[in-house]
């Protein structure tokens, strides 16, 4: 079984919190399989790594928990948060401070070379 995902998030948006948690369980659930995961953030999906914007959306009516709570899930299990430079520029995020569990830059080079490597699945939310 390959152990190593990289997960491409670009369609999530602040203004559709119902859609942003499944990439996080995913991403849990297959560090609590012993993956190595990325989770790879494009798009307006970089304003997620922003301090408080998804700490104040919640996937549910309920509130029950917020979407970093399911990200800190997926990070507390191991999982790498990568922003793409391009977009973090477009959104305004660059050089400002980010959510704790960000790891760094990684554009879109860095998401192509993990389709075409035969050790890595993909995955795209």
């Amino acid at each position: 079984m390959k152990t190593k995902l990289a997960i491409l998030v670009w369609s999530l948006s602040p203004e559709r919190p119902e859609l942003a948690a499944a990439p996080f369980v995913y991403a849990a659930t297959a560090c609590a399989m012993d993956c190595e995961v990325e989770v790879h953030f494009a798009g307006t999906a970089v304003k997620l790594l922003e301090p408080g914007v998804a700490q104040n959306m919640h996937p549910t009516a309920g509130r029950e928990r917020s979407i970093h709570d399911f990200m800190r899930d997926a990070a507390e299990q191991g999982a790498a948060f990568f922003g793409c430079q391009m977009a973090l520029r477009a959104n305004g995020l660059v050089d400002r401070p980010l959510i704790p569990e960000y790891s760094g830059a990684a554009g879109a080079a860095a998401f192509v070379a993990r389709t075409l490597d035969p050790e890595w699945r993909t995955m795209i939310f």
